[in-house]
């Protein structure tokens, strides 16, 4: 599993232009693993795996148990069949705003893919609920909103070039704050653990940060325009990059992320 395909979210997906800075996606994943003590049988799944890299993580921790990667992009569960194959992990392309799980599981794990959704009120619930008693629900989601790269993109998007052009589509909303969360699963919890790390990540390039965000954020937007309005619309969010993230003494750009995790034992 590696951060966020969105699931119920128009637009294609590129694995090899995500998978750029995979090390550095991969990063909340390792935080969050050593935290799931699974004390009960049952099926894992991973929501919104992508390209597969952290999916096959949780199979290797847990072998023996039945392993699914779902995602909404077929271009990034071709590539996960193509790394790992379709043995040892079962891979489905379905909507998370809509999906079950059957078997119930015994982890539902989703780094950074829950946030291209909406209704958290609803969705949180839903999830815990097909959590089988004593099993685990284990979320990392990327708080963006007070993010510059974020900013840049609102800024970019409604200046008048392409107010109109881009009118209705919608990067993701930021996640609620911890304390929404704790309150929605910890009825139905024995143990809620939640907090939020800031990363850090040491870029090199021309424009490190539209290439991050290419594979992810800029995808709902550019999705929706042509060749040409791609390549400028991409130039406008260089020049909004170069002016928010200025380069380091050693030409290097600090990319900082906050991240929320969360890790609840169901009741």
């Amino acid at each position: 599993m590696t951060e966020a395909k969105p699931a119920g979210q128009a637009g294609t997906w590129d694995a090899d232009t995500y998978l750029r800075y995979a090390a550095y996606r991969a990063r909340p994943m390792e935080d969050l693993l050593p935290r799931i003590a699974l004390s009960v049988p049952g099926s894992i799944y991973d929501l919104g795996c992508g390209p597969g890299t952290l999916t096959r993580q949780l199979k290797d921790r847990w072998p023996e148990r039945p392993v699914s990667g779902i995602d909404s992009s077929a271009e990034m569960l071709r590539k996960a069949r193509q790394s790992y194959g379709d043995g040892a992990i079962s891979w489905q392309q379905a909507d998370i705003a809509t999906w079950r799980a059957n078997p119930p599981a015994a982890l539902v794990f989703a780094n950074a893919s829950l946030h291209w959704l909406p209704d958290h009120a609803g969705l949180f619930p839903r999830l815990f609920g097909d959590v089988v008693p004593g099993g685990i629900l284990a979320v990392q989601m990327p708080m963006t909103g007070q993010a510059a790269y974020h900013i840049c993109l609102h800024h970019v998007k409604n200046a008048p070039r392409w107010r109109e052009r881009l009118a209705g589509v919608e990067p993701h909303d930021d996640p609620h704050p911890a304390a929404f969360y704790y309150d929605l699963l910890a009825p139905f919890a024995t143990d809620t653990d939640i907090w939020e790390t800031d990363y850090h990540h040491v870029l090199t390039g021309a424009h490190p940060v539209t290439d991050w965000v290419s594979g992810a954020a800029l995808v709902p937007v550019l999705s929706v325009l042509n060749d040409d309005e791609k390549a400028e619309f991409i130039a406008d969010y260089k020049a909004a990059e170069t002016a928010a993230y200025p380069r380091r003494l050693d030409g290097t750009v600090l990319f900082t992320m906050r991240r929320l995790f969360m890790v609840a034992k169901r009741a």
